[in-house]
């Protein structure tokens, strides 16, 4: 089923997390234990991240610098097949703009409506790590709104091949990313609300947010989204802090605050665990103050950990 059904037609929240595909030359089974402890609670829909290629340099027996271009992670079409198929369970894959022409992009697609998916989440993605700035394939998306038109043309068969015969409109449900906090990229929030728009106007069926520890920044977001004519379903993306070193990486990644109090009690923890069980508390308190709000999921970044989500789900759900 469509998200934005299965978003339509619960009367209460729904519960559904975020995987990390796992290391090349690892196997699905890292993605089963990630999911399994997590089937009791009747997931709405599991999303998949896509990782691009990253550039490294090695050194060359002249001393000079050999240029190589290195996939970590695999794709998500099969990983995203082999969950619906084991599962029978909606599945959500993240499709980038980074690293894919549109042609790539239509042929992924392809793929994904031949197996019965018809859920995808449009980001632009980050640039390359060598890069200062995010850099389009030639032929390809700066931007996800131009990704979520794409996407919608094929909704209405119109494929990139114009001479193309007999073409069947496919019937994807488009998620885009929302930042509380705003994306780095943008200047101030308005100018994020504004690209924020273009994409749901694009077509867009609803937003997942960025991760945020502070949920009055999240209702906030919320109440600015409607007054820019932004009425698309807002789902908030939560993720428990479980080690210290998240203090500093959290914040450096995603460019997000983490509220002092949070802070303050990750210090005073000795271990890991003390601080994995503030991280399990402290989300706890998020999800349920964001439920009596009314929201109509709650959607965890697993990290491919589903250790502390399971914690939290029976607590709320």
């Amino acid at each position: 089923m469509k998200v934005k059904e299965l978003l339509g037609k619960s009367n209460k929240a729904l519960f559904s997390f975020e995987l990390l595909p796992p290391l090349k030359g690892d196997t699905i089974e890292s993605i089963y234990h990630a999911i399994d402890p997590l089937v009791e609670f009747n997931p709405a829909f599991i999303s998949v991240t896509y990782h691009r290629e990253e550039v490294v340099y090695k050194n060359r027996p002249d001393g000079l610098l050999e240029r190589s271009v290195v996939r970590k992670r695999p794709g998500t079409v099969g990983i995203s097949s082999a969950i619906q198929y084991k599962y029978k369970m909606d599945v959500v894959p993240h499709i980038i703009c980074g690293g894919f022409n549109r042609e790539e992009t239509e042929n992924a697609l392809i793929d994904l409506n031949f197996i019965g998916i018809n859920n995808v989440f449009a980001v632009r993605g980050d640039n390359l790590s060598s890069e200062q700035y995010f850099t389009p394939e030639t032929g390809g998306h700066a931007h996800a709104d131009e990704l979520v038109e794409q996407i919608i043309d094929l909704n209405k068969g119109i494929y990139t091949d114009d001479q193309l015969g007999n073409s069947t409109p496919t019937n994807f449900s488009i998620g885009i990313a929302g930042y509380p906090e705003k994306h780095i990229e943008s200047s101030n929030m308005q100018t994020e609300l504004k690209y924020l728009k273009k994409k749901v106007d694009a077509g867009a069926d609803y937003i997942i947010t960025q991760m945020f520890f502070d949920n009055d920044k999240f209702f906030c977001f919320v109440d600015l989204c409607r007054e820019e004519g932004i009425n698309v379903p807002i789902i908030p993306g939560l993720k428990p802090i479980s080690t210290r070193r998240q203090l500093t990486v959290i914040p450096q990644t995603f460019f997000v605050d983490l509220p002092q109090n949070l802070v303050l009690e990750i210090e005073k923890c000795k271990t890991n665990d003390e601080i994995k069980q503030v991280g399990i508390e402290w989300t706890i308190s998020q999800a349920k103050e964001l439920l009596k709000h009314g929201v109509p999921d709650l959607h965890f970044f697993t990290m491919g950990k589903s250790e502390s989500i399971r914690k939290i789900a029976e607590a709320i759900f």
